[in-house]
């Protein structure tokens, strides 16, 4: 499998858009979506409160799986279900289920009704994916996990730690899929198993339902605490892994091969995990959590994804790689130490992806030597000058048409832009993009042509 991760807690682009990717994806070789929705999934009934004001409707997730199908795709929706839960327990409904009260980010697993909310979510999301043959539970970066009272009483009492608390929880989540959902095959990020003893592992692992790791890693090494123990076993490996994105957080690159048949509920597993070291560096496409600003926009991220998609298909950045990629852009060069491209580009959202480089290259860069750098300005149209009205417009007209025209020329650009944007994201997204990346800039060139004015 080849997975790309469409995480979406934030710059979730709209279904007409995922219409163009979709085919581009097939063509460069994935053969899956990872879906995590967070807040844009239609959740009903008490759980209503989780979504967002653009969320999909039952319709698009209908729509998002038959253009999946159609392009040879398999859909596997991603849930939470232990930390990076901060569009749950965001809500004053759900604070009670935090581990630690002034933190959003991870469940308290001593609670029962923690367990009753996962898996009502779970529910929801597995009823509208009834095609998907796999589902991912997350269950990485469980911060503050054993920081609560509820861990800490638990671990004194049952001479425990976080490593015991994590499998118990993560074991209740498989079971209630095992149980629920007879065949549904079950993925999850490693990193809270890369923390947990090997002798840990192995006592679990009779009663755990089979789940096949997925490595997420900051470099293209594996850590020195991967338990050499882990690669070991009878059966054959149920997973395999994410081919690159623009995004899944800090990860990195990996590709988990799985070999063999995926192994069924109650049977022995094992992981086996081959690094790919020949990646591109990858843009993250949307956020690191709930609350953090927009990382990358996906039409942006296209170029680098295609890279990687490659890469992993061919085993290598090759020229021959490299040529396939350039065809399927519709670009002419690329440079990978400096992340340019050179052409026009003919791949879905290139217009962003240039428009979004004329941003990043140029707008601070001219805005900022205009204001800064114009003698006529620093000297006689300074901060105090303004505040008081007062300049004298023999000096004022010898930079006033020249940042008039600056300014008019940004604006019309930044009026194409907003209209690009608004084709792919809905407005939250674009008012955050332009809040972010073009406002802190272009609404001090806005505010010197009123004060000129």
């Amino acid at each position: 499998m080849r997975l790309v991760h469409l995480d979406l807690k934030g710059a979730a682009p709209r279904v007409s858009y995922l219409e163009q990717v979709f085919p581009l994806l097939s063509q460069l070789g994935a053969n899956g979506i990872l879906m995590e929705y967070e807040d844009m999934f239609p959740f009903k009934e008490e759980l209503e409160i989780l979504k967002s004001p653009y969320a999909y409707s039952e319709e698009d997730i209908e729509q998002i799986q038959q253009l999946a199908e159609l392009h040879k795709l398999e859909v596997v929706p991603l849930v939470q279900t232990f930390g990076h839960v901060e569009f749950i327990l965001k809500h004053e409904k759900y604070q009670h289920l935090r581990e630690v009260e002034r933190f959003p980010n991870s469940f308290n697993p001593h609670i029962p009704d923690t367990l009753a909310l996962v898996k009502s979510i779970l529910s929801q999301v597995i009823e509208k994916h009834r095609r998907s043959t796999w589902i991912h539970i997350g269950a990485d970066e469980v911060f503050h996990l054993g920081e609560g009272m509820d861990s800490k009483t638990w671990m004194s009492y049952n001479k425990g730690d976080t490593g015991t608390i994590f499998l118990k929880h993560i074991k209740e989540v498989l079971d209630f899929i095992a149980t629920q959902y007879w065949g549904l095959r079950v993925l999850m990020w490693d990193d809270m198993l890369r923390k947990i003893s090997v002798g840990a592992l192995q006592g679990e692992r009779m009663g755990m339902t089979v789940v096949a790791p997925v490595v997420g890693l900051a470099s293209p090494e594996l850590p020195p605490e991967e338990p050499p123990e882990l690669a070991e076993g009878d059966a054959g490996p149920a997973a395999a892994g994410p081919a690159a994105l623009p995004g899944h957080r800090p990860h990195g690159l990996a590709e988990v091969r799985g070999g063999g048949t995926p192994a069924l509920p109650g049977a022995h597993t094992a992981l086996l995990v081959e690094v790919q070291e020949a990646m591109a560096r990858v843009a993250p496409l949307c956020r690191y959590d709930h609350y953090s600003v927009l990382c990358e926009l996906l039409p942006v991220g296209i170029p680098s994804l295609a890279i990687c998609l490659q890469t992993l298909v061919n085993g290598g950045f090759t020229e021959e790689t490299k040529r396939k990629v350039l065809d399927t852009l519709g670009f002419q060069s690329m440079q990978l130490e400096q992340s340019t491209c050179e052409g026009r580009g003919a791949f879905p959202g290139a217009e962003i992806y240039h428009m979004v480089e004329q941003v990043n290259g140029h707008l601070k860069e001219s805005i900022l030597k205009a204001l800064e750098e114009e003698s006529a300005i620093k000297g006689w149209f300074s901060p105090y000058h303004r505040k008081r009205l007062f300049g004298n417009p023999r000096n004022m007209e010898s930079f006033g048409s020249k940042v008039l025209k600056l300014h008019e020329d940004w604006e019309s650009f930044i009026h194409d832009l907003h209209a690009q944007l608004e084709r792919v994201y809905f407005p939250d997204t674009v008012e955050e993009w332009m809040e972010e990346n073009v406002n802190p800039y272009l609404d001090q060139l806005r505010d010197l042509v009123r004060d000129y004015q």
